[in-house]
């Protein structure tokens, strides 16, 4: 059988295909998109709260030193400011005498891991008893259980979420990050903070004695920000205020 074949046909079944095809594509990423924007509580890791309340997060991660956390919970007591602080279990057990007073000022005592190691690369069981130990210890120093996580250098994977979510601890990562630890100058921090902090917003800080200038840019963060409308809460708070919204890092 002889097939005569029409050029302005197969042009526009070409156009078809190439349509549908694009189409597809559109719909597997929106379909990414919500599996990684799953709640939180349930596969989540939070990053910012979305709040009409001029709420936002002052969280700290800390697993070296003691010299700069000394400082850092002066200045917030000064201030008169309630913050997240992130502890690895190893820093804990060396230093329950800094987890005591935290708690008694009033912040929030979270986990950081028990041994700083990167989630991403170990099985399963490993990041869960991680997760443990670090969880047990917090509890040994300060009789509070950890119910959030904050992953060493905030790396995760589904790995890590699921240990998170079969131990009931929430992942929590950061919306606004100044590389403090990174010492760009306590200018530069406070900078980076004020131009990027709003409603619902969770900053990351660290207070290990690698962040030499932290302690120097807080006033001027809480000031400023407070002078702006704003009022700082702990993470628990702040995701009371309202839906949370969170992404998936690799």
């Amino acid at each position: 059988m002889l097939w005569v074949v029409n050029g302005k046909k197969l042009k526009n079944l070409f156009f078809i295909i190439i349509a549908a095809f694009f189409a597809a594509l559109i719909l597997f990423v929106q379909k990414q998109e919500l599996s990684v924007f799953t709640p939180v509580k349930q596969s989540g890791a939070l990053a910012k709260v979305e709040t009409k309340q001029k709420h936002l997060a002052l969280t700290f991660d800390s697993n070296w030193g003691d010299r700069q956390i000394g400082l850092i919970l002066k200045t917030l007591k000064d201030e008169n400011v309630k913050a997240t602080f992130f502890f690895s279990g190893e820093w804990a057990e060396r230093h329950p005498e800094i987890i005591r007073k935290a708690l008694k000022d009033g912040h929030e005592v979270e986990s950081h891991g028990m041994r700083h190691e990167d989630y991403t690369q170990l099985d399963i069981e490993k990041v869960r008893r991680d997760m443990l130990f670090s969880g047990a210890t917090l509890y040994k120093t300060g009789g509070t259980r950890p119910v959030m996580i904050r992953p060493p250098y905030g790396k995760i994977n589904e790995t890590v979420l699921q240990a998170a979510k079969s131990l009931n601890l929430q992942l929590v990562l950061w919306s606004v990050n100044p590389q403090d630890e990174m010492n760009p100058g306590y200018k530069e921090i406070v900078h980076s903070i004020l131009k990027d902090a709003g409603k619902g917003d969770i900053i990351r800080l660290h207070a290990s004695d690698s962040a030499k200038q932290t302690y120097r840019a807080l006033p001027f963060i809480i000031r400023e920000l407070e002078n702006r409308g704003y009022t700082f809460v702990t993470v628990q708070t702040l995701m009371a205020d309202g839906k949370s919204s969170h992404r998936l890092l690799d």
